[in-house]
Formats: C-alpha cells, sequence, structure tokens
C-alpha cells in the first residue's frame, strides 16, 4: 500500500504538462499550448480581406475562410495573402449558416470569429484567447464594456442593442452588456451545446444564450469596432432587430442545453492552457 494511500491530507497528483514544443508563444512572457482556429465568413470581400489579415496574429494555428459565393476575388485574395488558409464554399445563406460551416470545419482546440469587413481587430484576439486558458468558456467581445468603443454604432443600432440586452439580461439572469456584435471565442468542445443552427444575423443572440443555458463560464473583454472599410454592409437594423427578438422569445421557450461532461483530455487542455 503506497504511504498516500494512508494519507487522507494527500493531495491528487498534478497532471502532467504537454512538451515543450507543444506551446506556442503568443508574447516574451506568454505561451499556450491549445490550438487557435480563426472562422471568416465573407461574401465579396477582396478589397477588405488585406486589412483584416494584417491584424491576425501569426501564431494562429489555421484561418478558416467561408466563402459565401462571392463574385469578387474574394477566394484568390485570401489564398494569395494566406496560401495556407482553409477555404470552406458555403451552400447555404446567411451570417449564422456560414459560421456554422466554419465551426465544422475547424481542427483547433479555440474558435475565434471575426468578421471580413475590416470592423473587428484581429490583434485583440490574444485578449480572447488569454480568457479562455485562464478559466472561461466562451469570451464576449464588449463594445460598451471599459476600454470598448465603436465607430460605426448608430442611435438606432444603439438604442435596439441595449433594449435587447436588457431582456437577455432579465430573462437569462445574464449580465452581458453588449448582445449583437459579432467578436467572440469560444473552446472548440463547446460546439454541441452552442449548436449553431440559425441562418442570420441572430447567431450571435443565439450564441450568447445558449451559452448562458447551458451553464457555460462566460467572460466579456472590451473591443474597439471600427467602421467597415470597403462595401456595404448587409445588416439591415430593424429586420435583424426583430430576428434577434424573435431568437430570444424561441429560446425562452425551449428547455435548456442538457450539460455534458468534459472528457478528461479536453479539461487537461483547459487547465495546462499557459505557462
Amino acid at each position: 500500500m503506497s504511504p498516500d494511500s494512508t494519507n487522507p491530507a494527500a493531495k491528487p497528483p498534478l497532471m502532467s504538462m504537454p512538451p515543450v514544443e507543444r506551446f506556442t508563444p503568443l508574447t516574451p512572457h506568454l505561451a499556450i499550448s491549445p490550438t487557435v482556429s480563426v472562422v471568416v465568413p465573407a461574401m465579396n470581400e477582396a478589397e477588405n480581406l488585406p486589412h483584416v489579415f494584417a491584424t491576425l496574429p501569426q501564431w494562429i494555428h489555421e484561418i478558416v475562410l467561408v466563402d459565401g459565393n462571392s463574385v469578387d476575388d474574394t477566394v484568390a485574395v485570401a489564398k494569395k495573402l494566406r496560401p495556407n488558409i482553409r477555404v470552406v464554399t458555403q451552400t447555404g445563406k446567411g451570417k449564422g449558416d456560414a459560421l456554422a460551416a466554419g465551426f465544422a470545419a475547424c481542427t483547433g482546440d479555440i474558435i475565434v470569429m471575426i468578421d471580413a469587413d475590416g470592423s473587428t481587430d484581429g490583434r485583440e484576439i490574444i485578449q480572447f484567447v488569454g480568457a479562455l486558458v485562464t478559466g472561461a468558456d466562451f469570451v464576449k467581445g464588449s463594445r460598451y464594456a471599459t476600454g470598448g468603443g465603436s465607430d460605426d454604432l448608430t442611435f438606432t443600432r444603439t438604442f435596439g442593442n441595449k433594449m435587447l440586452t436588457g431582456l437577455v439580461n432579465r430573462i437569462y439572469g445574464t449580465q452581458y452588456s453588449d448582445l449583437c456584435y459579432g467578436y467572440n471565442a469560444f473552446w472548440a468542445r463547446h460546439l454541441d451545446v452552442l449548436n449553431v443552427d440559425c441562418p442570420g444575423f441572430e447567431v450571435e443572440t443565439l450564441m450568447n444564450i445558449r451559452a448562458a443555458k447551458a451553464g457555460l463560464k462566460i467572460q466579456e473583454v472590451p473591443s474597439h469596432e471600427r467602421c467597415r472599410i470597403h462595401g456595404e454592409s448587409n445588416l439591415r437594423a430593424v429586420r435583424d432587430g426583430l430576428r434577434v427578438l424573435r431568437t430570444i422569445i424561441k429560446e425562452w421557450r425551449t428547455r435548456p442545453a442538457a450539460m455534458f461532461p468534459e472528457p478528461q483530455a479536453a479539461t487537461a487542455a483547459a487547465d495546462q492552457g499557459a505557462a
């Protein structure tokens, strides 16, 4: 019989750290073992991709571009900028459908979703990843958190977002400050409970609600939204606001998602994430 088995104060054995070569340096003081996939849904964004990709850190594991059947050079530009990019051709329509296709193609431990219009800054990804490897399950960008902001929010969008955010907080007991923002990151192992099954811009709201219903540990980080660089947005404030409202009501009427026990390997990855 081992000494530990007779000692009630014995501590459980520490999990082993991964080999040094498994760690990816992020800064001179921080390295992580989980791999990071970045999903970029794009339709006719050839002019914006050089600006977007210039902000993406070199240490990410992969970029998954979901092309919404662009009629410009979106795919060609993406492959020229990042020859190792993974391109998924969208078969359906809408941002939610594109993200679902991109998520399914990811091979990384962490998934980050950003926009292809230049409004989200890839240099902020380190904040999202840092929050995940230190214990969060789902990380939301917030334009209203201290340090965040927006160059693009109109009065109508601001008012609608605040009303919808307040409604979700009241129904689900959350403390979100920014419901309708598309810069989010999460552990890939939570894809099942997030279960993205909506087609449009309501996708961010759906994911935020399902993360809360599943009991995931959610953290907001400040993010600054810039204006679209080229082209026109497909977002329509009133139309898409109503879609968001319908999603909130539909999810309220649906039973909470079941929580599944995390595989031991996945749990270890979270615990050993940073060094």
